[in-house]
């Protein structure tokens, strides 16, 4: 099956985004004994849009900054770097209490002791998106937009940014653009918001062309009973991915792709690493092959950027889901949550295994 694609458009790929730095220490070691860090600017939907901005094509991110902020000056450096318009309102610091740019404090975990991570959101100015401070009819209906991604990240930070991602998903299917939701769900935010967060997110998720999620995304976002099968054995836990999709197709049958990363951790640098995919009534199936991972961070990113980028490009199925595995397993080599292919043959080297020298 192929995915119908606007033709007139100024923009691939929309993200709706809260953006945040990450800062991580040296050599793998953690947090608490270290004392010199490295600082990126990072977010889960610009992970994702990465890929098809680090390969040529148009990306946009709808964000806020702080007003005056160096944080926010190294963040909007950051993203055109990457090759990104980005579009969003100056929202006052108002003093030292109040907003900010997200820090995401993680070190990278090595061999036997595993990664941590400490968020901390507190003011985070992310939670100030609003539909109001953006003219979605210019941007889908004159500028045009092919894709946008949605992720739960975004879609339940606060009550503005869950009817910021409603509006953007009626408007997106009024202009014809296919949305892609990664569920994404986070249960320190959904805590006494569950009812509110159900219905936003069962919106989205009818109007969108795509979605991605693992096993407890579809049951605790969508309410769609988790797989029958289990246990250790592989092909008894691919199956019961197959029978949960199969129910989530059913509850949601506007969508027409379905995908999740399938991952078993030996150690922190090494993980066998795969992924299943829906597209129409056809399964595809990477069954887990060892990968050699520097960071973990952003590899699930990786993979929806790769799905969403082999979409774009029209090619057929079964190269959407190599694409992706391949662009996950590349971004676990790279310390910036994102990967930045220089081109696709650099990726399909990843799929079919090849790490000689390139020269």
């Amino acid at each position: 099956m192929t995915i119908k694609l606007r033709k007139d458009f100024s923009y691939a790929m929309l993200v709706p985004t809260s953006m945040g730095v990450r800062i991580s220490p040296l050599y793998g070691q953690p947090v608490y004994s270290s004392n010199t860090f490295f600082m990126h600017a990072t977010s889960a939907e610009t992970n994702v849009a990465s890929i098809s901005s680090y390969l040529g094509l148009p990306v946009k991110v709808l964000t806020t900054f702080v007003q005056g902020s160096p944080i926010a000056q190294f963040i909007k450096d950051d993203l055109a770097s990457r090759h990104m318009v980005y579009e969003g309102p100056e929202v006052p610091q108002g003093g030292p209490w109040g907003f900010r740019h997200q820090f995401n404090i993680a070190d990278s975990g090595y061999g036997s002791r595993g990664p941590r991570v400490h968020n901390d959101r507190a003011g985070e100015v992310g939670r100030t998106l609003n539909v109001k401070d953006f003219d979605l009819e210019r941007i889908f209906g004159q500028e045009g937009v092919q894709i946008v991604h949605l992720s739960g990240l975004i879609a339940a930070l606060s009550p503005e940014t869950g009817v910021f991602c409603q509006e953007l998903a009626r408007t997106a299917k009024k202009y014809g653009t296919r949305i892609a939701f990664d569920l994404n769900y986070r249960a320190t935010f959904w805590k006494g918001r569950e009812g509110e967060l159900r219905a936003i997110f069962t919106e989205i998720a009818e109007l969108a062309d795509i979605l991605v999620g693992n096993e407890e995304d579809f049951q605790l976002s969508l309410g769609i009973r988790g797989p029958e099968a289990g246990g250790k054995d592989l092909t008894a836990k691919i199956e019961g991915f197959k029978e949960m999709i199969s129910r989530v197709k059913e509850a949601f049958p506007n969508a027409s792709v379905f995908a999740n990363t399938l991952r078993e951790v030996v150690d922190v640098n090494n993980h066998l690493w795969g992924a299943l995919m829906r597209e129409g009534e056809n399964w595809h199936v990477v069954e887990p092959r060892p990968i050699t991972v520097l960071d973990r961070i952003g590899g699930g990113d990786g993979f929806v950027g790769g799905l969403l980028y082999a979409i774009l490009r029209g090619w057929e199925p079964a190269k959407w889901i190599q694409f992706a595995w391949a662009t996950g397993a590349m971004a676990t080599t790279f310390l910036t949550d994102y990967a930045q292919p220089t081109d696709e043959d650099q990726v399909w080297s990843i799929w079919e295994g090849n790490a000689r020298v390139q020269r």
